[in-house]
């Protein structure tokens, strides 16, 4: 039998300790990278333990008063700070277990007032080891799917199939390479956060998700899984760059941006290329993903956005939301 305790600052250790060792976490789990927002959501994560009171799954979550009908309910996301979630499993943890997880859970938030359950379901390309038992469990207890995003993912294994790379993209590489253009590794998260910034505010009217001091508290927190590239001109001025969130197996292109020099000339095209290149050479990465080309929950597709990525031989991953009523 498992039973729930709520996760507390003192818990910070344990829940670490079983990110790291989990099947399907990444450090986005981590509480260092979890809690730079805490003061922005209203923590509520959950620690399963079994009759030893050994942990053997957590659920990284938050609560908030959503208006419903007229008037106001509470429910539980698992979390809205992070781009995806779920539980989280060790590695023996069997599927009966993961049953019990959702009738713990579900019980626990009906004698704690909650009316609704949004479940933010892990990505297959994230999972160490097949973890796709909660997708059944949630149909079981008749969740509805709520959002549906769609990323462009590249399978880097050398045994895949080889995804089809347009030549155009190549040969702009090719041509930047001769003019002098460069890609610089690791490169500092100022060189390129006003490029982002720009963008996101001439196209959007919105600022980054996160601020250059918040990335670079996450950067100096999780170092080596928050990494910086650029592209330089032969006079060495950035005009493009992307911010990668690396997982054990997953290279992420969390942010993506170019100058008006860098879109003019393709200056994404050398970086990309370059970088899945290198990293298809690294035999611990499987996959390198573009991420979501959706809004609002996937009711909007960009399609110029999708078609950019499957230039580079990208194709789809589903970042999916489920609705549970308690």
């Amino acid at each position: 039998m498992l039973s729930l305790k709520r996760y507390t600052a003192a818990d910070q250790a344990l829940w670490d300790t079983l990110v790291a060792a989990a099947r399907n976490a990444t450090f986005l789990f981590l509480r260092r990278y979890m809690d730079y927002h805490s003061d922005r959501f209203s923590d509520h994560s959950l620690i399963f333990l079994n009759e030893r009171g050994t942990p053997v799954a957590l659920l990284p979550a938050n609560e908030a008063v959503v208006s419903a009908d007229g008037g106001e309910e509470l429910h539980l996301f698992s979390h809205q700070g992070l781009t995806y979630g779920g539980f989280i499993l060790t590695p023996r943890c069997r599927d009966a277990q993961i049953e019990e997880l959702f009738r713990l859970t579900i019980a626990h938030l009906r004698a704690n007032g909650f009316a609704a359950f949004h479940y933010k379901q892990l990505p297959h390309i994230y999972h160490l080891l097949p973890s796709c038992d909660d997708a059944y469990w949630l149909w079981r207890h008749g969740a509805a799917e709520e959002a549906c995003c769609l990323s462009s993912t590249i399978d880097l294994h050398p045994l895949a199939v080889r995804p089809h790379v347009s030549g155009s993209r190549r040969n702009n590489a090719n041509r930047l390479r001769r003019k002098g253009y460069t890609v610089c590794h690791n490169a500092p998260l100022s060189a390129f956060w006003h490029i982002l910034t720009g963008n996101l505010l001439a196209s959007h009217g919105v600022a980054p998700v996160h601020t250059l001091e918040e990335m670079q508290r996450l950067q100096a927190a999780c170092p080596g899984n928050i990494v910086c590239h650029t592209v330089t001109d032969a006079d060495g001025q950035t005009v493009a760059g992307t911010v990668l969130f690396i997982t054990q197996q997953v290279v992420h292109s969390q942010y993506i941006s170019a100058s008006p020099e860098g879109k003019e000339c393709a200056a994404l095209d050398l970086l990309f290329i370059t970088l899945i290149d290198e990293y298809r050479q690294q035999q611990q990465f499987r996959y390198f993903d573009f991420g979501i080309s959706t809004e609002q929950g996937g009711a909007v597709l960009n399609a110029s956005l999708l078609e950019q990525k499957e230039r580079f031989g990208a194709s789809g991953t589903l970042h999916r939301t489920f609705l549970l009523r308690v």
